[in-house]
């Protein structure tokens, strides 16, 4: 029996946000037990977030996919700062920060790019 597919899963976007979610929960895994229920689990809610928002919105009006990847980008932007905090206490080191940081980067412009092209059509 065939695997149903769903049309959000063909998106580039959606494809990479949850290899980012992917990289999260590898690189949680160094952290401290105490921070189980602290910043870990913050990254991994706001990494999750970002394919989960790309889901959501799709398929539905123009408009709403916009508020939606407006949610995902505003979760990018979390990610950002659940990197930074744990570098700063060496949870991670500056490469893996600096990885992370590089493909939120990448999934900001492409969800800034899918919301231009969507207010354009």
């Amino acid at each position: 029996m065939e695997n149903p597919k769903f049309k959000f899963e063909d998106l580039i976007v959606y494809q990479k946000a949850l290899d980012f979610v992917d990289y999260v929960y590898c690189v949680i895994k160094k952290f401290p037990k105490d921070e189980l229920y602290g910043l870990a689990s913050q990254y991994k809610r706001a990494a999750a977030s970002i394919p989960l928002n790309i889901a959501e919105g799709s398929g539905d009006t123009d408009a709403q996919f916009n508020r939606y990847l407006q949610m995902a980008w505003d979760s990018v932007k979390e990610c950002v700062v659940c990197s930074t905090i744990a570098r700063r206490q060496d949870f991670i080191s500056a490469d893996e920060d600096q990885y992370a940081r590089n493909k939120l980067s990448e999934l900001a412009k492409m969800i800034t790019s899918l919301q231009r092209y969507l207010k354009k059509k």
